[in-house]
């Protein structure tokens, strides 16, 4: 065990990490939960468990990393509130000496308690118990029309969402509706199953978002083919229906989901998976358009680096023999709160204020439109994810054993390639 993994950070996780909605998943039917700032994590999934345990390590990096395993259990309050807590598995406290548990929330004190509807109770030890029964009357009034409201979001294919502008912009994002729905999904299961199983495997994994003010999210289902070799007759019509009836088939990658800051209004844009599937090629170059627009202009900087990211990844993915991702996803993301670009005899008391102010209007003559650089680069990620449906000859135990390359992911990798550079320039014309 190493010394970062003090004696205080094991007795602090001993006692379980209050897991929180992670409020930025924009696709994908798994619920994906905050461990901490650094870290998420996601229900067990055996197939996928393998794929990051003995991934080869050209892919690692366009991969989230890997931390380990926790159990999860849940408790539930007379009210109905639930709420998840992670705890060490035995044995397995070395697999988890990177964390850091600073950032977590401890399940005693305060208490951030999720129903399984949609309502966020926060209860204070120190507060009255009249005070707790005043506050969870408030609450149920406001889950009322919480609900209202999520009802319309289930609906909403596209919206836009205003975020209050209170200093940090990432600090006041507080859900988006595709989350909003696995968390209630998720948490929906675990009830319905508690008089037979109230423990659960979690994979703890990075979480990619951490570093930027304002996360710009696009999850794009990659492949011609979405179905695994262990699907059912009826799932695997399904698929190939979902992949005939969208862009899977003609240029094998649609759009799963979408959250995109726009500057100028100070709103979160969101699409979901369901109108991604109904966009023609023209809609998805369309959409990709939307997802480099800030609402002012079009964040051209973004483009060469995104470009040279997915063509090395192309260039890793077609030297993996036997490897099948299938209906596994993209992640694209950069910042949509910009550095401001500042004067080389600029005041350091300036370069402070400036700081806060970003991009906004408020910073004057120093807002400006970022020019390509290495600063850009490293600011874009790129990132493969879910993997429970991949498969390689590696695996011993599958009964379908492929040879030669995932041709239908690299096929979408190409498409998508193709189509940022159209407009890329078109937009410079």
């Amino acid at each position: 065990m190493s010394p970062a993994f003090g004696a205080m950070e094991v007795e602090h996780y001993a006692k379980g990490v209050l897991l929180e909605p992670f409020l930025h998943q924009v696709g994908g039917h798994s619920c994906v939960l905050r461990f901490n700032d650094k870290t998420i994590c996601k229900p067990l999934i055996q197939r996928e468990h393998l794929f990051y345990e003995t991934l080869p390590s050209e892919i690692r990096k366009f991969t989230p990393q890997y931390k380990g395993v926790v159990s999860v259990s849940f408790e539930e309050d007379e009210d109905g509130n639930l709420c998840l807590i992670a705890y060490p598995l035995n044995g397995d406290q070395d697999n988890l000496e990177n964390l850091d548990y600073s950032e977590c929330s401890e399940p005693k004190g305060k208490l951030l308690r999720w129903s399984n509807k949609k309502a966020l109770m926060l209860e204070n030890d120190n507060i009255t118990k009249e005070r707790v029964r005043q506050h969870r009357k408030e609450e149920k009034m406001k889950s009322h029309k919480l609900e209202e409201e999520f009802e319309w979001l289930k609906k909403s294919e596209v919206l836009y969402y205003s975020v209050e502008k209170k200093g940090n912009v990432g600090s006041q994002f507080k859900h988006n509706p595709w989350s909003m729905k696995c968390h209630q999904q998720q948490l929906q299961r675990m009830k319905e199953n508690a008089k037979h199983r109230n423990q659960y495997k979690f994979i703890l994994l990075e979480n990619l978002t951490c570093r930027y003010q304002a996360p710009c999210v696009l999850d794009l289902k990659m492949g011609t083919r979405q179905h695994g070799d262990d699907a059912t007759e009826e799932k695997k019509a399904n698929q190939i229906r979902k992949c005939q009836q969208s862009t899977s088939a003609v240029i094998g990658v649609r759009v799963c989901g979408m959250q995109v800051y726009q500057t100028g209004t100070g709103q979160l844009m969101f699409m979901n998976k369901y109108h991604g599937r109904k966009l023609s090629v023209q809609g998805f170059k369309e959409a990709l358009y939307q997802f480099f627009h800030n609402g002012k202009y079009l964040r051209r900087e973004l483009f060469e680096p995104v470009i040279k990211k997915l063509t090395d990844l192309k260039l890793v993915l077609e030297k993996q023999e036997s490897y099948r991702f299938y209906s596994s996803s993209l992640l694209i993301i950069y910042d949509g709160k910009e550095l401001p670009e500042v004067h080389m005899d600029s005041d350091p008391e300036d370069l402070d204020d400036l700081s806060e102010e970003s991009s906004d209007e408020s910073a004057g003559a120093y807002a400006y439109k970022p020019s390509p650089n290495k600063t850009t680069a490293s600011t874009v990620d790129i990132r493969m994810i879910d993997f429970a449906h991949t498969t390689c000859k590696f695996y011993g135990e599958d009964s379908i054993v492929h040879e030669g390359l995932d041709t239908g992911y690299i096929f979408g990798l190409q498409n998508l390639i193709a189509i940022i550079k159209e407009i890329r320039d078109e937009s410079s014309e």
